[in-house]
């Protein structure tokens, strides 16, 4: 499958909620609309900045499956849509657990379903076992469906190394990348392992954007984007 995920600014999406606290979905079309407005190339939807820690997995669900509608029909298509739209929502420590949570996820029609690195492997178990996982995950799950990873902070901070990456790209299965490193120089031995592959990279660290897209990072992701959206567009 070849990648279609276009280069560009990508935000890590909000939640807005009620008094009630409940997702606020008339806030959340208003949010997309903006970052539409700003020229986004595409929206990284129940992430930890959309409070996925926090959210049941309904909620999860029901915000990637209105995300994908907020954002139907908007101009030149990218599977239907003027901006792509991926979206994590794997929270739970069991792998088994995650699974269920990807395949729903993945029903809401997003274009690309994100694992969440710290996820799929314990702080001390070392990438041999982050392997085995993901290739589980990989066997449980429709090999139509795009996949991508996210480097979350939370609540550990894995970082892939270029010899994961190397195992991930010749897979085939994956498109996108939220580098966290934010740092240009293992940015820039990432960009070298990826060459040639599906597999793309969008930079989360302001610092360092520039850089990496001189060296072929696709674009910048990152919570920034909540801001200055149509500064990274400009960049980008």
């Amino acid at each position: 499958m070849e990648n279609r995920f276009p280069g560009g600014s990508w935000p890590v999406m909000l939640t807005p909620f009620t008094e009630d606290n409940k997702i606020d979905y008339d806030g959340l079309k208003e949010l997309v609309d903006w970052y539409i407005k700003n020229g986004v190339s595409g929206m990284f939807a129940v992430c930890q900045s959309s409070e996925m820690f926090y959210l049941s997995l309904e909620e999860r669900v029901k915000y990637a499956a209105k995300t994908v509608e907020f954002a139907a029909g908007r101009g030149p298509v990218i599977s239907s849509r003027q901006v792509s739209v991926d979206a994590s929502g794997h929270v739970s420590d069991k792998i088994e657990d995650q699974i269920t949570e990807l395949n729903e996820i993945a029903k809401t029609g997003v274009d690309a379903v994100i694992l969440i690195t710290n996820r799929l492997a314990k702080e001390d178990e070392d990438d041999s076992v982050w392997i085995e996982n993901c290739k589980k995950i990989l066997e449980n799950m429709d090999p139509n469906v795009p996949l991508g990873f996210y480097e979350c902070p939370y609540p550990y901070k894995r970082l892939l190394t270029p010899e994961t990456i190397s195992w991930c790209a010749s897979t085939g299965r994956f498109y996108f990348l939220k580098d966290t490193c934010c740092d240009i120089a293992q940015i820039r031995k990432k960009l070298e392992v990826i060459e040639g592959s599906n597999l793309k990279l969008y930079n989360a660290n302001t610092t360092t954007l520039l850089e990496s897209m001189q060296e072929g990072a696709a674009g910048f992701c990152g919570v920034m984007d909540n801001f200055h959206p149509q500064l990274y567009t400009w960049l980008c």
